[in-house]
């Protein structure tokens, strides 16, 4: 198949996050909703069967992808025994840093859906004036059962850990799994309401329609008619998102704080890109020789750069992290947090990136953090970033392993299957620690991140890696009866090495995944970092004939792919490496138990790429999650393989019902096995270090493809999946308190009650006009989503 997608490209032109955890509920929703989500559900089932009972699964299966189960698991984020560790500085330096943090992470709000804020400012009311118990009696008061009143109390966790009613793995609308009058009834009489009855039911009909609503395009994110984003108004689509981005490339701007809006003026197409900054002023201010606001005309456009976007949280970001400044360990840390202030002050990624760079020269920091417009999986488009900013505490004994694996980086980068000339030019030895989370505001918690995203950086000043420690030894806690698609034998040994493996596989994926490989670039002065004459692409055996030109970026140029295919590299380079016995031993694996984790790490890899069917959305043929993207991609190629190394088969389940079975032959993981993710990631690379952006989408978007139709029925197993899937967990995070001249933490209850009180709790000083901030900010902007 590959060489079949290689022939497609010449052919055809072609256009320019953790795995779930938790056995989800695949019975009937508590209730039937009258809206859009059963009546647009049933063309689609009806194409696939005929009886009524066939019909009613098949709504089942729709239904609760957009319902969290009342059983999903919620876990605390344990860092009590790390905080209590830290100095009285230092827990002073990480308090004002999660302030800071904290309130950033609410941008996330608004930049997910039209109603997320709106909805958040609904809960924030009624929880703050009564906590989830003491609104428990109000609750059966008001008609609604236990069921229905856990289903509320999950609602709103989810909302808030999602930050969002869009779920940040996947990125589909979920829905309070109780009837909306029900709802009704609760909200008027809580005491919130009592208290401020005109302005809570401004508030409840602001968002009621939108909160319950799953008409089809608000099912997922997505850009014009394939979902939602408000990162893009309303009326964008995606040739303004590509003329937007050649325009940012002509005046050196990034888009990653950016959003894009859309008006006619008189028949013309007028954009205006919106910088997130705490300033609103368009003219040059202090600190800068000249402004980057103002109209121009470009390709016939109007564009207009302003200031402005989430200004009110922006100017909390920036007086917490100046706060922070008066608690810095070096200088290092002085400068960056002073450029991270510039930067959400002004709206200058600039500063961001310098403010980075003295984060990378930050060696070793006892509280380590991040902060700022990072991520771009959630951008349709696949270059604006979502907010997010972590605080954590250094474990040391952790850290000692990955140290190792850094120092032994300089002889693992030669292993990888691309000629020197591919790799960068010095391997910059980054920082790689494990963390305790103290706090990750933002959308969601990942495993592992490699950082900063700005490929110049990362090509000639370095990175640092982080594994979340904490993080991973609750995420992965997984039981027997509810491990799917496995075969019984494997799954006591899946159960003791799924940990262990995944440690070296996100070692491995950020720091010689993430961290390898070169980008072929020629500068806005002419300069090439490569010699053109001499260079040979290895796929061709010719010289190579593309590159990255001026401004040009791994974002800009293969954007809505751009995430998940270098997710998909990464990834290939973990199971590539986690081959090698040094990895292993430096980890702590000899022997049997380091073919164990070999194994183990192989077989949740393919298992993984099962599982991202649930992430597929048919009815537009897209895909919602990069990561699981990714390992689809991986399926299909060691599916490819042949020679019985992936078996992959439908069977009857125990319950009677559909199910799948994924094998792997552990005695061909080393030659069958090694050799398609050789050929694969070289290919990978070589398209992304060439910027061969028509190769690169036509190789990836060939194994992204599900379809019925193939040696494996993935659409009819997607079905299967979505019968059987799995719910990510929730974690539960403290907050942190000064009391006099100490910093107190705050830990909660790992429950669906335990996360709503620490949001309420987290943002008691200021509540009300954080609240009415949020509502303005709303308003400001509803009328770019018609």
């Amino acid at each position: 198949m590959m060489l079949r997608c290689l022939r497609l490209w010449k052919r055809t032109p072609t256009r320019m996050g953790f795995e779930p955890t938790r056995a989800e509920h695949n019975g009937l929703a508590v209730h039937r909703l009258n809206h859009s989500a059963t009546s647009s559900s049933i063309p689609y089932a009806r194409q696939f069967c005929s009886s009524p009972s066939v019909l009613n699964l098949r709504l089942k299966m729709v239904d609760s992808q957009f319902y969290l189960p009342n059983d999903i698991g919620v876990c605390a984020l344990d860092c009590g025994e790390a905080f209590r560790l830290l100095s009285p500085h230092e827990k002073m330096y990480a308090h004002y840093l999660s302030r800071a943090a904290w309130y950033g992470g609410l941008a996330v709000l608004l930049q997910t859906s039209i109603e997320s804020a709106d909805i958040f400012v609904l809960l924030q009311r009624i929880f703050r004036k009564q906590t989830p118990a003491e609104l428990e009696q109000v609750a059966t008061a008001a008609g609604l059962s236990s069921e229905e009143y856990q289903a509320l109390l999950v609602y709103a966790a989810g909302l808030y850990a999602n930050m969002g009613n869009y779920k940040s793995f996947g990125d589909t609308k979920f829905i309070p799994n109780l009837p909306k009058d029900k709802l009704q009834a609760l909200v008027k009489a809580s005491q919130a309401f009592k208290d401020q009855p005109t302005e809570m039911e401004a508030l409840w009909d602001s968002c009621s329609c939108l909160l319950y609503s799953l008409e089809d395009r608000q099912k997922q994110l997505g850009l014009g008619d394939k979902g939602i984003t408000t990162y893009f108004s309303g009326n964008c689509c995606l040739e303004d998102a590509e003329l937007a981005q050649k325009f940012l490339d002509s005046k050196k701007l990034s888009a990653y704080n950016t959003r894009l809006f859309k008006r006619d003026n008189g028949g013309k197409a007028c954009y205006e890109v919106r910088l997130a900054s705490a300033v609103q002023k368009d003219c040059a201010v202090e600190g800068e020789s000249e402004s980057c606001c103002g109209s121009f005309n470009f390709e016939d456009k109007e564009f207009t750069v302003k200031r402005g976007d989430y200004a009110p949280l922006m100017e909390k970001v920036s007086y917490y992290l100046q706060k922070a400044q008066a608690y810095v360990a070096n200088e290092n840390q002085r400068k960056m947090l002073k450029e991270y202030t510039r930067s959400f002050t002004l709206g200058s990624v600039e500063a961001h990136k310098e403010g980075s760079r003295y984060w990378i020269k930050d060696k070793g920091p006892i509280v380590e953090s991040y902060i700022g417009f990072i991520e771009s999986y959630r951008d349709p488009f696949g270059s604006r970033g979502e907010f997010e900013g972590f605080i954590a505490v250094v474990n040391k004994a952790m850290s000692e392993r990955f140290t190792k694996l850094v120092d032994s980086a300089e002889v693992l980068l030669p292993e990888l299957p691309w000629p020197k000339e591919f790799e960068k030019d010095t391997f910059l030895k980054p920082d790689f620690t494990s963390l305790d989370v103290l706090t990750f505001a933002g959308s969601g918690i990942p495993a592992g991140i490699n950082i900063p995203n700005y490929y110049d950086i990362r090509q000639t000043e370095g990175f640092k890696n982080v594994s979340l420690g904490n993080v991973l030894s609750v995420a992965y806690a997984t039981e027997k009866e509810k491990l799917t698609f496995l075969e019984e034998e494997d799954k006591d040994l899946f159960i003791k090495w799924k940990g262990p493996s995944f440690e070296v596989q996100v070692g491995l994926h950020e720091l010689l995944g993430h961290g390898s490989g070169k980008l072929l670039v020629q500068d806005d002065k002419g300069k090439f970092n490569f010699d053109k004459t001499k260079v040979i692409n290895p796929e061709t055996g010719e010289p190579v004939s593309s590159w990255y030109r001026g401004n040009e970026t791994w974002d800009s140029k293969f954007s809505t792919i751009a995430s998940s295919y270098e997710e998909c590299r990464a990834e290939c380079v973990g199971l590539y490496l986690c081959l090698n016995k040094q990895v292993l031993s430096i980890f702590g694996h000899e022997g049997q138990d380091a073919e164990d984790v070999v194994y183990v790490n192989w077989l949740s890899m393919v298992r993984a790429g099962l599982l991202g069917l649930e992430f597929y959305t048919t009815e537009s043929k897209s895909w919602r999650q990069a990561h699981m993207q990714a390992r689809f991609v991986i399926l299909r190629v060691l599916l490819e393989a042949g020679e019985g190394l992936v078996g992959l088969e439908e069977v009857a389940g125990q319950d009677g019902k559909t199910d799948a079975r994924i094998t792997l032959d552990r005695s061909k993981i080393h030659t069958v096995g090694k050799d398609a993710i050789h050929r694969f990631l070289r290919k990978l690379q070589i398209l992304k270090a060439t910027a061969d952006v028509e190769g690169g989408r036509a190789l990836y978007d060939c194994y992204s493809t599900v379809s019925d139709s193939g040696a494996h029925n993935f659409l009819r197993l997607r079905e299967t999946v979505l019968l059987r899937k799995e719910a990510r967990k929730m974690f539960v995070q403290a907050n942190t308190r000064v009391n006099g001249d100490s910093v107190e933490l705050v830990e909660y209850e790992g429950s669906a009650a335990g996360l709503i009180r620490s949001f309420t709790e987290r943002f008691q000083d200021d509540s009300e006009q954080l609240e009415a901030d949020l509502l303005d900010l709303c308003k400001r902007d509803a009328p770019c989503w018609c």
